[in-house]
């Protein structure tokens, strides 16, 4: 089968795998709306365990200073939302945000019986799954196996060195690409120092050359965590797989994102560039559903007061010019971003000026149409499991808010079960 497979063309390759695929749809939720005119999730990825406490800073509560009297923020730094809670003084972008009616935080964000392992955690927010279980596919898989059958393949598109596990499913569906520079683009004279157009293009849209950019990883011990993924594929897996990453050639993303410049100035770093490619997609009408991106880095068990700060600036800075450019687009309303860590920090600092892994974290909930405010509430730092903060708002039921709410799909059937929703959205 994979001899004759080999023999043909890609045209005639492809076509036979998106029939393969369409013929899987006919029980599906298929959602037919595409990015033309539908809603988009858009997913970062906060990995390393964010320090949720300096991020949404209980400013008033004496009990914060007493466990960090080197890593408190001073009160008059904070960018105060109520008289007891206020973002990091480089989250001005994000309050600006909420000042307009753009901005959810949902505080005290976790699941029971947490795990402080990156990994298992990180495969506990990917999957969806309890922390007692192992989910073979992700929980966005799921919501393109349940509502997405016979979409186009882009459905789903993942900006990363490798498919997060969030995307798994049981037909390999959407695609993932890594840093432009990685594209199908090559020198129009090699050896004669002369770039193509499509080079340039896309180390312009980068923001930097490739000797020069920054890495994903830049000053972080922990980067952009996808979990465990299967390794066991098929063969006519695979080979749908490498089909439909073959439709995300240099010349279809160029294609692409030649029809929109934006006169937004991005900042550079992995972050920013990548929801500058994302924000080119959105305005080339890409038919794409779900985005997502990553930030490495929040894993600052020493000398985190500089590091975190430098990527609050990064998060504030990158999330402000996607915001902008998608104003100027028009497409602000039909776009949703929401973060997420795969755990938060504990509450005490420890000897070496960090902390170490934790529990629950707030996440952001950004978009045209999202209702802003508080949701959930702010743990307490006084009642406290073995030195961490207790969860208040199990994570899945911000997701069933996005599934439901914003990406119109059955939160039950992706979840296997129904979770609280939030008025968010």
């Amino acid at each position: 089968m994979l001899g004759a497979a080999a023999t043909w063309t890609l045209p005639v390759f492809l076509e036979k795998t998106f029939l393969a695929l369409d013929a899987m749809a006919a029980d599906a939720l298929t959602q037919t709306v595409t990015g033309k005119d539908g809603t988009i999730l858009v997913v970062v990825q906060m990995a390393g365990g964010n320090d949720g406490l300096n991020t949404v800073v209980p400013y008033a509560d004496d009990a914060y200073y007493r466990a960090r009297p080197r890593l408190g923020l001073p009160a008059d730094k904070i960018l105060k939302i109520d008289n007891y809670c206020g973002l990091n003084g480089k989250l001005t972008g994000l309050k600006s945000l909420f000042d307009e009616g753009h901005l959810a935080i949902v505080g005290g964000v976790g699941y029971p019986n947490p795990n402080r392992s990156h990994f298992r955690s990180t495969e506990v927010w990917q999957t969806a799954s309890d922390a007692d279980c192992n989910e073979a596919h992700g929980w966005l898989g799921r919501y393109f196996d349940n509502c997405c059958s016979g979409a186009d393949p882009t459905v789903g598109v993942a900006i990363g060195d490798e498919m997060p596990q969030a995307f798994s499913a049981k037909t390999p569906t959407g695609v993932t690409f890594s840093r432009p520079e990685q594209f199908l683009w090559r020198l129009s004279e090699p050896g004669n120092g002369y770039r193509s157009a499509e080079e340039n293009f896309f180390r312009q849209l980068n923001g930097s050359d490739e000797e020069n950019a920054p890495a994903a990883t830049d000053g972080a011990s922990i980067g952009a965590l996808s979990g465990k993924t299967k390794s066991d594929l098929s063969t006519m897996d695979f080979l749908q797989r490498t089909a439909l990453d073959a439709q995300l050639s240099s010349d279809k993303i160029l294609a692409i994102a030649r029809k929109y410049k934006s006169s937004v100035s991005y900042p550079q770093g992995h972050l920013g560039s990548s929801l500058n490619i994302i924000a080119r997609m959105i305005a080339g009408g890409l038919p794409t559903r779900v985005y997502y991106a990553s930030q490495g880095g929040f894993d600052t068990h020493a000398g985190q007061m500089n590091a975190h700060e430098r990527l609050m600036g990064e998060l504030n800075d990158a999330v402000s010019a996607f915001v902008t450019d998608l104003k100027q687009q028009g497409n602000f309303e039909r776009v949703l971003l929401m973060t997420f860590s795969e755990f938060g920090r504990r509450v005490a600092e420890n000897a070496n000026g960090g902390t170490d892994h934790g529990t629950a974290a707030p996440m952001f909930v950004l978009g045209g149409k999202v209702r802003p405010g508080l949701f959930g509430r702010h743990p307490s730092l006084s009642d406290l499991d073995h030195g961490d903060l207790k969860f208040n708002t199990d994570f899945r039921s911000v997701y069933g808010t996005v599934l439901e709410h914003w990406l119109k799909a059955p939160s039950q059937v992706v979840l296997g079960r129904k979770f609280s929703t939030l008025s968010m959205v």
